[in-house]
C-alpha cells in the first residue's frame, strides 16, 4: 500500500509504502494505512483539504466488489474511514487502475492520446480505457476487469480465469514450480534464456496477448501504457509488443509508464487535487 500528502499543485511532499499483509485481513491494512497517513500529515503539517483513494475491486458506496485478495476487503466503506479519521468532507475513492489510468491522462503517457488503454500487470491483471480526457467506468464501476476473462477450456470457476494464468500472483506460483524464491521477478530472469522457463512464461503470455488483442481490436488504441510490477520485465514487454504487432491489422504504440509502480497512488492525488480545487455548489 502507498500512502502520499501533496500540495495543491499535485506534487508529493512524503509519501511511504507499507506491506498489505494480506493474510490478517482488511481492517488491519485500512487501519495501518490510515495511521501512517496520518504520520505523513503530520510530518508535512497543513490543512488537510480533500482525500483520494484507489483500492482493487469495484467501488460502492457501501462495499466492495471483485477484491478477492484481502479477506474482508469487500466490507470496508473506505470513504467513511477516511472522513471518520480526519475529519475531511471531501473524498473520492476509485478502482485502483482506473485511478493510474487518470494519472495517465493528466500527468503521463496519454495526455493528448486519444483514445488509450493502460493495462496493469501487478498482483492481479485489469485494464482501463480512456477516452476523451475521462476514464470509461462502464454502467456497474466494472469496466476493464479483464482478470475475470474466461481462459482455456473451462467456463466458470476461478481456475478458468485469467487472473489465475497471467498476473504477478499467478507468476509467483509458477516461478515456485521451478524452485525459484524470487517469485515473478525470477521468473522473468530466468526464462530470459531458452529453456522451460522461458517455454511456461509464454504459454501464459500468450493467453494475456489473445485477451489484450480483443481488448484493441475494440476500443483501437493510439496508445497502451502498461504499469505494474510484472510490466518493469523487458521480456514481458517485448514478448507482448510482438505477439500483438504480429496480429493487429493496425498497432497501438506499447510503453511502460513514466511511472509504473506509483501511478495508482498519483491517481489518487490526482483526484483529491481535482476535488479541492473544484468550485463550491450552491
Amino acid at each position: 500500500m502507498a500512502v502520499g500528502v501533496a500540495d495543491g499543485s499535485g506534487r508529493l511532499l512524503a509519501a511511504e509504502r507499507i506491506a498489505t499483509q494480506a493474510d490478517r485481513g482488511a481492517r488491519q491494512a485500512l487501519d495501518r494505512a490510515l495511521d501512517l497517513a496520518g504520520k505523513l500529515l503530520g510530518r508535512t503539517g497543513g490543512r488537510l483539504a480533500a482525500a483520494g483513494i484507489a483500492s482493487p475491486g469495484v467501488i460502492r458506496p457501501d462495499g466492495i466488489d471483485l477484491a478477492p485478495n484481502v479477506p474482508g476487503w469487500e466490507r470496508l466503506r473506505l470513504a467513511d474511514a477516511v472522513r471518520d479519521r480526519f475529519g475531511v468532507a471531501e473524498v473520492a475513492v476509485a478502482n485502483d487502475l482506473n485511478a493510474a489510468a487518470l494519472a495517465e491522462l493528466r500527468l503521463g503517457l496519454l495526455q493528448d492520446v486519444d483514445p488509450g488503454l493502460v493495462v496493469g500487470l501487478g498482483t492481479g491483471v485489469a485494464a482501463a480505457v480512456t477516452t476523451r480526457g475521462t476514464v470509461l467506468s462502464g454502467q456497474g464501476g466494472a469496466a476493464g476487469e479483464i482478470g475475470y476473462a474466461v481462459t482455456g477450456a473451462g467456463w466458470s470457476g476461478p481456475e478458468s480465469m485469467l487472473e489465475r494464468v497471467f498476473s504477478g500472483g499467478a507468476l509467483d506460483r509458477l516461478a515456485a514450480t521451478f524452485g525459484l524464491t524470487g517469485g515473478a521477478a525470477a521468473l522473468c530472469a530466468e526464462a530470459a534464456t531458452p529453456g522451460p522457463a522461458r517455454e511456461a512464461l509464454c504459454d501464459r503470455l500468450d493467453e494475456l496477448a489473445r485477451h489484450l488483442v480483443t481488448c484493441c481490436l475494440l476500443i483501437d488504441p493510439r496508445r497502451v501504457v502498461l504499469v505494474g510490477g510484472v510490466a518493469g520485465s523487458p521480456l514481458v514487454r517485448e514478448l507482448l509488443a510482438e505477439r500483438l504487432a504480429e496480429v493487429l491489422p493496425y498497432r497501438p504504440e506499447i510503453v511502460l509508464s513514466g511511472f509504473p509502480d506509483d501511478a495508482a497512488l498519483l491517481g489518487a492525488v490526482t483526484m483529491a487535487g481535482e476535488l479541492a480545487s473544484a468550485p463550491e455548489q450552491v
